[in-house]
């Protein structure tokens, strides 16, 4: 390229940079009266918050820009659309606009991925650039970071905060590893995952029990989400029960049925009917004043019954642990 051809894409992409930067004022202002800072997100603090560790280089790609959602380094320069901020250098913003029209164009820029989403390795600038140009895909040397935890553009604090807990939960019990292709167990309320962990404990216990022996974490909770939690999910998505109602996750929906064995339990007390999670599924249809199908009525299960007494102590074992174990990290 020409230097005066360099010269007035350089122009340019200096005017281009102002307009972006005044855009990128009044979207951090905007963000701030909404209480919704329009920030990137930080890598290495997603790293450590969902436990990534294992990479693999998945090649170069296309990809959509609008899901590159965060940087590894400079997520502080720019808005969460990639508008630059007061720190970017007008300079060298300038020049990528100006090489991204030369002939030669730029090189591919470096990103990670986790779940859906991209976090920039290297490259900044060429994506504020390419975004502010109005393109739709960027491309890209991408390594993977792999989780079970879903990630999308957009999500809040608080959806991230949700998305630790699990990932947190997931490396506890070992079903990370030991069930990679597990159903969902996220929680609408994060705190609950001790309840979860609490149940795993619990199953623990009985394993042992039945077995004359000790039992991993790992491996009782492999076989609870066999043997418990996967059948319960099977019936709630065979008579689609979260279509009515859109805002619980069929994790919820096995604890509210757990918790409603436990109330018939205390209730009755050791008369206690038989009830198994079809009962309990039925139970829930009708006390939301849903329909209950024919079939459930005529289900046939063996689901584990469990005590109050069991889950609490289970619970309070499971928390008392947690406690434990943070203890040792500070």
């Amino acid at each position: 390229m020409s230097d005066d051809s360099f010269k007035m894409n350089y122009s340019e992409g200096i005017n281009a940079y102002q307009n972006a930067r005044r855009r990128a004022f009044w979207q951090d202002v905007i963000g701030l009266l909404r209480n919704k800072p329009a920030e990137l997100l930080s890598f290495d603090d997603i790293k450590t918050r969902l436990r990534l560790r294992e990479e693999s280089y998945k090649g170069l790609q296309d990809v959509p820009l609008e899901r590159i959602v965060g940087s590894v380094g400079r997520y502080r320069d720019f808005t969460s659309t990639f508008l630059p901020k007061s720190s970017t250098s007008q300079d060298r913003w300038s020049r990528v606009y100006a090489q991204v029209h030369s002939m030669e164009g730029v090189p591919p820029i470096e990103l990670y991925k986790v779940d859906d989403v991209y976090f920039v390795r290297d490259g900044n600038h060429r994506v504020s650039v390419a975004r502010q140009l109005g393109a739709k895909t960027i491309q890209a040397h991408v390594t993977e970071l792999r989780t079970p935890v879903d990630l999308e553009p957009g999500m809040t604090r608080e959806q991230l905060d949700a998305a630790a807990a699990y990932a947190a939960f997931l490396e506890e019990t070992g079903l990370k590893n030991s069930r990679p292709h597990h159903q969902s167990m996220q929680l609408s309320e994060p705190s609950r995952y001790n309840d979860l962990l609490g149940h795993i404990y619990l199953h623990q216990n009985i394993l042992e029990h039945a077995h004359g022996q000790g039992v991993t974490l790992e491996e009782a909770a492999a076989d609870w989400y066999d043997n418990v939690y996967r059948p319960a999910v099977t019936l709630i998505r065979k008579y689609d029960v979260l279509s009515h109602m859109p805002k619980r996750t069929e994790a919820d929906l096995y604890l509210w049925m757990v918790d409603h064995l436990r109330e018939v339990r205390d209730e009755y007390g050791e008369d206690a009917p038989t009830r198994s999670f079809s009962k309990a599924l039925e139970d829930f249809l009708v006390k939301s004043r849903l329909p209950v199908p024919d079939d459930l009525r005529q289900e046939d299960d063996d689901s584990v019954m469990l005590t109050r007494t069991q889950v609490m102590r289970a619970v309070a074992l499971a928390r008392a642990r947690q406690e434990e174990a943070e203890g040792r990290q500070t």
